[in-house]
């Protein structure tokens, strides 16, 4: 007997009543290979374990340990885990936890790097009807307090490393119970290992309430919030597959920061596909392209910058790893710059796939390496269950091809910040905080955030034009632009560049004339200035609240030096 996802029988009664889109979700289960044969015995188990866990991490993980109990399921620098394995070791963990006192509706942060420890505390969390609040591992210490202090878990697991960071947050009444993931030297606390080896791993009751998963969003334009989410089922799969041709056993590595939301869906994802997680704790241009050789892995979950450090890898260090049993390289997190798609699709294959979209609205568009190929400047167009609307200020809809506020509707929309507060809805769509429009191709175009458009001289100014602009010249790897008061003009554009190794010689005016030459006058930066680096949060995203305060690079050596 055969099952689309055994115990979800109604989701392809539901799909036949949506109508004509019910055709082509179909169409991905059965290309993504989800369908498969089951006993009679194994389907009744399966069942009863979604019926008693839900289709969130606690239920989709249990049923692989039904379905694939010896496969493989996790492999990290500490070696392989089957999907039983992980399954034994979430239940001792969840008995564990609940000893330390966390209950149904209680939370548990999570402060760790990509390795099994970050799926043993996500599942059993999610066993115990617990909530699981991801930080980012890159927040600075008043961050992370701030954000435990609001959000008030019970217990926090981290990774050893991190101790330092969250000292300040681990101390007073109502602080978390501290238990270390990963461990370099000996510790005091209470380890994740160690609580697992002293409980059982035999099954658990199922608690009367689903736990959600708490995504912060990244703080770049302020204090971090938590955006929780529900079990979002099985639209959420077929919704990136529309677009994304990940096959069920797809070995993936996801390079991607697990806490972020896009490395988080394709944890999520090896629920429905059986997955096999290929995981490093940090990533390494050159340790990626061995992981992904050595593994064999089909999938590669990035953020773009990922994808920058391995293209800057000289050629013969590249080749000297065979990729080709790559098959989809899934980018998201931030914007791809300048031609980074087809230097990537020229060195790699076509095998590259962008996805635009946000912590609150999840996915709004896929582009496709058709689309990459055609406008590599473009957010290709929405999956499947997703609408795209271009509004004015008004939340009216602008006319084809204008610019406008970018609004998306799905079922995959968050409930609003765990600390208050909602992003705009308007006629059920939600915003995404960015600027854009739909091109005569039919493509989405994201022009940037809406505020971080400027007016110079009377004129909208988007800093990503500008940025992708710069990347296009061959002496520049990084390029970030900021607005700046300018007494002329009102706003003015500040331009920081890393210029590549190999052109040094290039000048602020040499970079000028270039924008000069591709873009409109009025958006020619005023300034350039020539940085190391840039500066990025975990998740590749510029922190340009620190480069707005940037000055020339010998005006900072001076105020170092004072």
């Amino acid at each position: 007997m055969t099952r689309i996802l055994p115990g979800l029988d109604g989701l392809v009664d539901g799909l036949v009543a949506r109508g004509s889109s019910a055709a082509t979700a179909l169409r991905v289960i059965a290309s993504s290979r989800v369908v498969r044969p089951h006993s009679p015995v194994t389907l009744a188990r399966l069942t009863k374990v979604l019926r008693d866990w839900g289709t969130g991490p606690a239920g989709g993980f249990a049923t692989l340990a039904v379905r694939a109990p010896e496969a493989i399921g996790l492999c990290d620098e500490l070696g392989t885990l089957t999907w039983r394995e992980l399954h034994g070791r979430s239940n001792s963990l969840a008995r564990a936890l609940a000893e330390l006192g966390v209950h149904e509706g209680d939370g548990v942060a999570v402060m760790c790097r990509n390795h099994r420890g970050f799926l043993d505390a996500t599942l059993a969390a999610n066993k115990l009807g617990a909530d699981v609040l991801y930080l980012n591992t890159a927040f600075a210490g008043p961050q992370l307090t701030e954000v435990l202090q609001r959000e008030r878990p019970k217990v926090l697991v981290h990774d050893q490393e991190f101790e330092g960071l969250l000292s300040g947050a681990l101390e007073g009444s109502g602080a978390p119970l501290p238990v270390v993931a990963w461990t370099d030297s000996a510790v005091t606390a209470p380890t994740l290992d160690g609580l697992i080896a002293r409980h059982s791993g035999g099954e658990l009751r199922p608690p009367s309430r689903r736990g959600r998963l708490v995504i912060l969003t990244s703080g770049t334009t302020g204090t971090p919030k938590g955006a929780p989410r529900n079990e979002a089922g099985v639209d959420a799969a077929i919704s990136l597959l529309s677009r994304m041709p990940v096959r069920a056993g797809y070995r993936t590595h996801v390079a991607a920061p697990l806490f972020h939301t896009w490395g988080l869906a394709h944890l999520l994802l090896a629920m429905l596909l059986g997955t096999p997680l290929v995981l490093r704790r940090r990533f390494d241009p050159e340790q990626a392209l061995r992981a992904i050789a050595s593994e064999k892995a089909e999938t590669f979950a990035v953020i773009p910058v990922m994808l920058q450090r391995i293209l800057a890898l000289p050629e013969e260090l590249r080749s000297a790893y065979d990729v080709s049993c790559l098959q989809v390289v899934a980018s998201s997190g931030s914007a791809l710059p300048g031609d980074l798609a087809l230097a990537w699709m020229d060195a790699f294959g076509d095998n590259l796939y962008n996805v635009y979209g946000s912590t609150e609205v999840a996915y709004a568009s896929i582009a496709t390496p058709e689309d990459l190929r055609a406008a590599p400047s473009s957010a290709g167009r929405p999956p499947w269950g997703t609408a795209v609307r271009i509004l004015d200020r008004r939340g009216a809809e602008v006319p084809a091809g204008e610019s406008g506020r970018i609004f998306v509707g799905n079922t995959l929309l968050f409930e609003g910040y765990t600390g208050g507060g909602h992003k705009e809805v308007v006629d059920g769509l939600m915003s995404t905080g960015d600027v854009g429009r739909f091109g005569p191709d039919g493509r989405l175009y994201v022009e940037g955030r809406d505020d971080e458009m400027i007016v110079s001289g009377g004129e909208n100014v988007f800093p990503k034009e500008v940025e992708d602009c710069l990347v296009r010249h061959p002496a520049v790897a990084d390029a970030a632009a900021v607005g700046v008061e300018d007494p002329d003009y009102g706003q003015r554009l500040r331009a920081f560049v890393v210029v590549a190794e190999s052109a040094r010689g290039v000048t602020d005016d040499d970079l000028k004339e270039w924008v000069r030459d591709n873009l409109a006058r009025y958006k020619v930066p005023r300034e350039i200035v020539q940085v190391p680096e840039l500066p990025r949060n975990a998740t590749g995203k510029v922190l340009k609240r620190e480069l707005a305060g940037w000055q020339r690079a010998d005006d900072r050596n001076d105020e170092k030096e004072s």
